[in-house]
């Protein structure tokens, strides 16, 4: 039997991080997501006690459903399914967790890709069970690669896979170590860098919170990864760029009352005496003064929400932009790649809404270059997207925008595809660069 600690964590961040982790769970449905999470919060007592009460009168004696604690919705708990996220909370003594609970189902997966927008790292799941563990070479779950590589393709920081279900199976040391090399296999044929591959089971709680009593596994609990895992931290040096939310005016009058600009800063920081550009305006003003939580303040870095106040009025409003004078460079051409959503296909030429920040253009798609095989991880020659295919594409917007590679910035290069007929939310695009 091969030792697996040294293959399970290599390349498992060293640091501690206290700041709290936002993470969600993915993978296949069944995998057993909710019930992992419902575990997390039941160990680390997280529970309020009517919940517990309301779980165990359901049960009537039998095992509680973990799951329940994530699947509010009616109709969850009705299939048996995670249909929305579910966002949950809990703490230990090393830190706070932000938990978002991702649906399985490919109907389901744009859920799953607003989760992985805004989190710190993935949990994704392996239900051992459906993997055929004898077969040369192991099959993983279509979901679970998919998951995986939109998590990868998001800039999710950190991925952890959890095979679940080990106490389902006659031999869990081999069931673990084959399906072990199996991810590890696919992550590094993606370019994925794995954080940790952890043997788990939900159900009853083995390695979840407590280190696996096994002599074929010394490696760490799910949750001792979890708190050593990095949050993510936005650039706070270099060039502003802040994408403008919301336009306050103080008190009552003419428009002559100083009006402060509200907004996230993707990356930099802002305080008193610096030159700014707006944009799609190209005007230049300086920073009168900068508000945090609606107090007068030094300086403001990214992260947070800054209120921007101007040395001059100028007009601007929800949907611009402020940043480093010549740093941000406007296109209405790009490559992108696009994660796409909706039942109806893309297909070049189609005009599309598209969402920069807060800002909203009219925008096509001049081409769709190729399609990823998540199978093999190929590019294929592709004229349209399916729902949950993954491609690269080239978008035109009527207007320019000044967008940024996803890769430096997850802010300035993301945008959301929006059907104008349906208002259906279509696809993802994570900028690559001028086309």
């Amino acid at each position: 039997m091969t030792a697996p600690h040294a293959a399970v964590l290599a390349a498992a961040p060293a640091v501690k991080d206290h700041r709290a982790l936002r993470f969600l769970t993915a993978g296949s449905v069944d995998d057993g997501k909710s019930t992992l999470i419902g575990r997390l919060l039941f160990d680390s007592r997280a529970i309020l006690a009517d919940q517990l009460d309301t779980l165990e009168k359901r049960a009537a004696g039998a095992p509680i459903d973990l799951s329940l604690l994530t699947d509010g919705l009616e109709a969850e708990r009705e299939q048996g399914i995670t249909i929305d996220v579910a966002y949950r909370y809990f703490a230990t003594k090393q830190r706070k967790f932000i938990i978002a609970d991702a649906p399985g189902h490919e109907q389901y997966t744009r859920n799953m890709v607003t989760a992985a927008a805004g989190s710190d790292a993935a949990v994704v799941l392996v239900d051992i069970t459906k993997i055929d563990v004898t077969a040369k070479p192991v099959v993983l779950l279509p979901q679970t690669r998919r998951h995986a590589l939109l998590a990868h393709l998001l800039r999710v920081p950190s991925i952890v896979f959890a095979v679940n279900k080990l106490d389902a199976v006659e031999d869990p040391a081999l069931a673990f170590n084959t399906t072990r090399d199996a991810l590890l296999a696919f992550a590094k044929h993606a370019g994925i860098e794995v954080a940790g591959v952890i043997p788990v089971s939900a159900l009853r709680g083995d390695n979840v919170t407590q280190p696996l009593d096994a002599d074929w596994y010394d490696g760490p609990s799910l949750l001792q990864v979890l708190e050593s895992l990095p949050a993510l931290q936005e650039r706070k040096d270099g060039d502003l760029l802040i994408p403008v939310q919301y336009v306050a005016r103080e008190g009552e009058g003419t428009g002559n009352q100083p009006r402060t600009l509200w907004g996230r800063i993707a990356h930099g920081q802002v305080k008193a005496g610096d030159k700014v550009q707006l944009f799609p305006s190209g005007q230049e003003a300086v920073v009168a003064e900068v508000r945090l939580a609606g107090s007068v303040v030094d300086v403001v870095t990214a992260g947070q929400s800054a209120g921007v106040v101007l040395d001059r009025q100028l007009d601007v409003s929800r949907g611009d932009w402020i940043g480093t004078p010549g740093s941000v460079k406007e296109t209405q051409r790009f490559s992108a790649t696009l994660a796409w959503l909706d039942t109806e296909p893309a297909v070049v030429g189609r005009k599309y809404w598209v969402r920069h920040g807060n800002r909203w253009v009219q925008a096509r798609i001049a081409s769709i270059e190729s399609r990823l095989d998540i199978h093999t991880l190929d590019k294929i020659d592709a004229h349209e997207l399916a729902v949950n295919e993954i491609g690269q594409v080239v978008i035109e917007t009527q207007q320019a925008l000044p967008v940024e590679a996803y890769g430096q910035n997850r802010v300035g290069g993301a945008l959301i595809i929006v059907d104008p007929a349906s208002n259906r939310t279509s696809g993802a695009l994570l900028v690559k660069g001028a086309a």
